[in-house]
Parts: structure tokens; sequence; C-alpha cells
């Protein structure tokens, strides 16, 4: 498992990730051997009469290639399930919620969740100066290696270790690159991006966006009034503007955006019916095409036919305006000034209109976000007070700005990413449009576990600057208050909309950390010898929640099993069947059988063999950790499925 991942990782070069991403999409230029064909590529694009390639720009940092090297690398962490909520509370959930670093998370999705997320909303830092980033990932290789690596002096190796721990726009954009790039391959071809900045990295954000979603994949650019300006004065201007940078996987499969029409155009709507609210919208207009299946005789309630004057047209042909008077939704009224005429070419005395609902009323949205529907930054703040006694975020984004972002683009159902949950924000905004529309929206969120203290020289915890109220009341990470806003917001909804909520109505999640192996468990790793006839070490019980130190009550065998899972490309929410070989617990789902723990033998070899000679048993493959058998247990095993009619591969894990 961390040892296969390890080798991979040293294969890995800066072009990894865009290789992979090319050969999904191109097949045909990469040869046996895994290589690109540039020559083939170059041939085909002079046949297209391609001729000039060098025209254009991209952004250039220090630490890009790292960062390209980084977003082709795999995880080499583990996913720790939370059993406590995971069989308790969010039991039944589809919902999602990850402790750890994104770049870790996001890495362990490309398996099970690739082209399968609608909308990624992030929040990430600004790198302000005074927003608390810094640089967090460590240049775990040596200097040589890095150097061998890049192909880097020393200078510039040098000048590459300096951005660790800064807040420099290259520290910034080396932090987002790698992250960026692994959430394109999450999206849908739909899919949409939301990711809000302000001024202190909004330029270099859509250099870095384009080069990764390439630049005709931007829709716009939204510009959000987020405060007043008011409180302390600045040299210059007082900000009172935010951005959310709007992309699109691949522009040409998104459909119309729609936004809520706004509260002035709302007013418009007054006449009632059984259908709702609508008002009368013009059924004739001037146009001087003399189309005549759009100029025909109408009959009036006073039996008076009509039709348009000269140069006027209706909207619909005649069949269909039948079908709209057959659904009572046309209106007739008197009017002086009508477009229609009589038989005898006088000014009619009726005009038409056809009803236009509110329920089917949008908008195009506009660049410049409605503040009644998205509100204020303060509002944000106010409604963490409200949920959990204290505002513990600074300027967290407020619930009806997510709602309204995520309403331009309507789908009851979509998956929804944020991978810096914060507060939790974007969950709060899920749950409220399904409690609002009887949606089945679901969400993944991801945060660190930033501490709300530190250990001082005498080894007493200490809150930080900014978490002594969080801490004081008991919540020792971020990630503690964002999943705590999230059972508090459901409570909310529920107790709000009792007699309306939706009986399926998801108001929790199920959570997962994932976490690196301790030291004991790389060094166990390090000195294992798949040859010896005896096993002196559990490998499994190392991966427990207990021993990596973390909380979740899970054994070592669910931890191994649920990354597995997830590597394997299964959902989280897979059924997994219990199978059993006289006293030995293993694991079923569909076609594959894991084995995690110690204690297989011939005997279990011989019932296993057996049933899938009989037929009773039926399986593609077998993934066995690695750990767990000696060398005789494994060629007993191999030998014996090698015998079996039917093949089944046998996969080793280490």
């Amino acid at each position: 498992m961390l040892r296969d991942s390890e080798k991979y990782n040293q294969q890995v070069k800066p072009n990894t990730a865009f290789l992979n991403d090319l050969k999904n999409k191109l097949p045909e230029f990469f040869t046996k051997d895994g290589s690109f064909d540039l020559d083939k590529f170059k041939n085909q694009l002079r046949e297209k009469n391609v001729n000039e390639l060098s025209e254009g720009y991209q952004l250039d940092f220090i630490g890009k290639d790292y960062a390209r090297r980084q977003a082709g690398e795999i995880s080499n962490t583990v996913i720790v399930p939370d059993e406590k909520q995971n069989q308790g509370e969010g039991k039944n959930s589809k919902n999602l919620f990850f402790t750890g670093d994104n770049l870790e998370v996001l890495r362990h999705l490309q398996n099970n969740y690739q082209n399968k997320i609608d909308v990624i909303y992030i929040d990430p830092p600004y790198n302000t100066g005074s927003d608390g980033f810094v640089y967090p990932d460590s240049f775990e290789y040596s200097d040589d290696k890095l150097k061998e690596m890049f192909g880097l002096d020393d200078n510039q190796v040098e000048r590459l270790k300096s951005i660790q721990g800064k807040s420099s726009h290259s520290a910034w954009l080396t932090f987002m690159y790698p992250r960026l790039a692994l959430a394109k391959s999450l999206l849908k071809e739909n899919g949409l991006l939301f990711i809000a900045i302000d001024e202190n990295e909004d330029y270099n954000l859509q250099e870095l966006v384009n080069e990764l979603f390439g630049e005709n994949n931007f829709i716009s650019k939204l510009i959000w009034h987020s405060s007043t300006a008011g409180g302390i004065r600045s040299k210059f201007i007082n900000s009172s503007h935010q951005y959310t940078l709007l992309y699109a996987k691949n522009i040409g499969m998104v459909s119309q955006l729609n936004a809520p029409l706004s509260s002035k155009a709302v007013k418009q709507y007054k006449e009632k019916d059984g259908k709702g609210v609508y008002r009368d919208k013009d059924f004739a207009w001037k146009n001087p095409s003399q189309n005549k299946n759009q100029r025909y005789w109408i009959t009036t309630p006073d039996g008076t036919e009509i039709k348009p004057k000269d140069g006027y047209i209706v909207r619909f042909i005649k069949s269909r305006f039948e079908k709209e008077i057959a659904s009572n939704n046309v209106t007739f009224k008197q009017s002086k000034n009508s477009p229609f005429i009589d038989k005898y070419g006088n000014q009619a005395k009726w005009n038409v209109y056809i009803k236009k609902y509110l329920g089917d009323a949008t908008g195009a949205p506009s660049s410049i976000l409605p503040k009644e529907y998205v509100g204020l930054n303060n509002l944000g703040s106010v409604e963490v007070e409200k949920l959990m006694g204290d505002r513990y975020f600074d300027n967290p984004k407020p619930t009806k700005l997510i709602k309204y972002l995520f309403s331009l683009k309507a789908n009851f159902n979509a998956q929804v990413l944020d991978f810096f949950a914060g507060s939790s924000t974007t969950a709060d905004a899920i749950m409220q449009l399904n409690a609002e529309d009887g949606g089945h929206r679901k969400f993944i969120m991801v945060q660190l576990p930033e501490k709300t203290y530190q250990i001082n020289k005498d080894g007493k915890e200490v809150p930080t600057k900014g978490g002594k109220a969080a801490y004081d009341d008991g919540f020792k990470s971020i990630d503690e208050i964002s999943r705590e806003r999230i059972r508090r917001a459901a409570k909310k909804i529920k107790e709000e909309n009792e007699l309306t909520l939706s009986e399926d109505f998801d108001g929790s999640f199920k959570h997962y950390r994932v976490v690196a192996p301790t030291k004991q468990t790389l060094e166990d790793i390090d000195g294992f010898d798949p040859n010896n006839t005896n096993l002196f070490t559990n490998m499994v019980d190392g991966f427990s929640s207990n021993n990596l130190n973390v909380a979740g009550d899970a054994s070592g065998e669910q931890t191994i099993l649920t990354t597995w899972l997830a590597q394997d490309g299964y959902a989280f929410d897979i059924e997994v069947m219990d199978k059993q070989f006289d006293n030995y617990h293993a694991h079923l789902v569909d076609d594959r059988l894991y084995l995690i723990n110690e204690g297989w033998s011939s005997d279990q070899t011989k019932e296993l063999l057996n049933q899938l000679g009989k037929n009773e048993l039926h399986l593609q493959s077998i993934v066995l950790f690695g750990y767990s058998f000696n060398i005789a247990e494994l060629r007993e095993l191999e030998s014996g499925l090698k015998q079996l009619d039917n093949k089944v591969t046998l996969i080793k894990r280490y």
C-alpha cells in the first residue's frame, strides 16, 4: 500500500499529471511503453493547418515544476473512518467530511470521484499578509534529489526552498497549483468551479486557472459588494468588494445559467390562479417579418376575430397558441392601443397576453452580484455566532452568497465539493437549499485540523491568538468547529421546517481522517521481508485510529479496507459483505475479495478454492495485505488459484 505509493512517486515527473490527463483524452498519441509520440502529434496539427504554436504567454513562478510534480503524485496517507460518527448519526448519510491536508484528500478522491463532481466552491486563503497563510508543504527531498528531479543548480535549489514558510506570490501559487489541477479532474465535463478571492492574488489566480482549465473556459469574474467600506479609513481607497472567479471544465457542455429575479422584477407578478402567481406578457410585438405562421385570426371572448396589424407578429404558431388556450395560459384584456385589427381593418378593442408564472421566471445573471440575494460579509459572522455562540472565524462567507451561486445552475442532485471548508458555510447552504426546494444535493467538505492552541515551553496548551474563543469553548481544532456547525445548522433547519421538510432530508455526514502513518509503522514497513516464513509484527494494528493517534474507534483493518476501497474506485457508501473462511474474516465487494488480517492458512486456502471450484463464490480478483502473509501462505494461494478453470487475479499490496 504505502510502499507501492512510494515507488510510484519516485518515478513522477513535473509533467506526469498532464501526460495522464492527455492519455485519457488522446490515447492514440501514446506508444506501447506509455511515451507520448510528439512527431505524430505534430503531424496531426499540420493536417489541421496549425502552423504557429509559439504565440501566447504563460504564468511562471518559483516552485512551478515542484507544484506540477505534486499534482502527479499519488497519496501516501491512509483514510481512517470515524466509526463513532459513521455507525451513529452519519450511518445513512451521503454527505462526506474529510479531516486532513486537502492535497492528500484530493489525491485520494481521484480514484472514486473523477468526473463526478458537479460544482466546486472554494474560499482559499487570500494571501493578504495578515490572513495567516504561509506555504505549508515541506520539501521532503534532499538538495541532491531536487537537483536531479528538476535539473537545478545550487542557487536555484535555494530559491525553491526559500518559499517554504512564506506568504509570497510564488509560495501561494505553488500551494494552489496542484490543488486546482487535481480539482479539475474531479469535475464533470459540464461542471463549474467557483473561487473566492480579492485583489491580492486575483490577477495571478486568473492566470493560473487559465493555464489549468483553458482561458476559453473562463465564464465571468463575479463582483460581490461585500462591505460598506466602513471602519478604519484606508490611506488610499477603502475596498468594499471581493471577487468570485467562475470557470467551466468544458464550456461547450454547460447549459444556460440563470439567476433569481430582482425584487423589482418580482413586483410585476401580481395576478394569481391555480398554478401560482403570474404576470401578463405581450403576445404580439413589432417585427417586419410577414411570416404567415405567426399572423393568424384569434377569437376573443365576445366572438370578435382579430389578427396582428401589418408589421406585427405573435409569439407562437397557431397550434402552439391553441395549446396555451387549452391550458388557460392566455389572457384577453380590452385596450385602446391594441396591436391587433378586426376583420374590417379597424383597431381592435382587445389585446392578448400570455401568462408568465413567477415559479418559472429566471433572469440572466449579472457579473455584479445582487445585494438583496447575497448579503454583506458581516452576515456570515452573524450566522456563525447565532449557531455556535461566538464568531470564531474572521469573515466567513454568508450562506446567502453560496446559495445564490449554486442557484445559477439548477441541479437538485448536484454533488458539491469544498476543499477549504472553514466554517462549513457551503454545507449549511446546501442543506438550506435542499430544505427549500426538496433537492438532494450532496456535499464533500475538506478541512485541515488546524489547532486552536499551541504547546508552550512548559508543555501546556495555550490558545492561539485567533483561537482563544474556540479553545475556551472546547474546540481544539478548526475541523471540530466545522463539523459541529453542520450538526447545529441541520438541527435549526429541521426545527424551522418541521411540517414541510422531506423525509429523506440529509442533515448529517460520514467522517474520515486522512493521516500519515506513524514513524514506527513506516520503519516496520521498511524492515519487512516478504521472504520470511514467520511474521514478527502485526502490521495491521499500526493503522488503527488508536495507533495513528486520532479519534474514531477504527481498527487497522477498517482503515486499510477504507483506503483500498477508495483506491479501487468504490464510493464511500458501497455495500461491503462479510465473508468467513473458517475463523478468518474477509470482505467481499462485488466480485473482489479483500484479505487483510493475519491468520490465513492452508485451511482457508482449501475452503476458498473449494467454493470457487463449485461456483459457490464468483471472483474476478483477490486483494491481500502483503504484510499479513508469509511466503509459504502466498505461494500456496497463488498455486491454487492458477489451477482454477476461471482465472482469478491475485493482487498483493504493500
